[in-house]
């Protein structure tokens, strides 16, 4: 009687270690999903981004991330702007022009730092600006945010 009490204990506890197991499955490969969607994005606006330079281009929407090289003192004329250089994973540098009259301030901005963004891309021909990066209170833009440390600034 002993005996079989074991055999169906140890089934009992194979089927739970299997179902753990099986339970950890999509969750591993949701991680992997979303951080290769995060590099893709991210390799599409480095792209997007060194187009609009190369072409001259203005006026485009561009989602990517990148590291802060430069924190600069902010624009104090209206409108307002938080401005800091981010270097892309191609090597490209953008201004960030963020409006500080429209979306708050990121905090706690330091160089070495990663932001990812949404704006649109403006040329010159230090390598461009980032702008939009907050909601258009007319609604006749897209709305744009930048993300710094999991918080989101719009």
């Amino acid at each position: 009687m002993n005996r079989i009490y074991c055999k169906f204990r140890l089934k009992r506890i194979l089927v739970i270690v299997a179902l753990l197991i099986a339970s950890s499955i999509p969750t591993a490969c949701l991680r992997s999903s979303l951080s290769t969607e995060s590099f893709n994005t991210n390799a599409r606006g480095d792209q997007d981004i060194a187009t609009a330079f190369k072409n001259h281009s203005s006026n485009v929407q561009v989602e990517g991330e990148g590291i802060v090289i430069k924190v600069l003192p902010d624009d104090i004329e209206k409108p307002r702007h938080q401005r800091f250089l981010l270097r892309l994973a191609s090597g490209q540098t953008v201004l960030v022009a963020h409006n500080i009259d429209l979306a708050p301030r990121v905090d706690g901005l330091r160089e070495g730092d990663q932001v990812a963004f949404k704006g649109e891309y403006e040329w010159n021909d230090k390598g461009g600006v980032v702008h939009q990066t907050h909601r258009d209170p007319s609604g006749r833009r897209i709305a744009g945010w930048l993300r710094h440390q999991g918080k989101v600034y719009q």
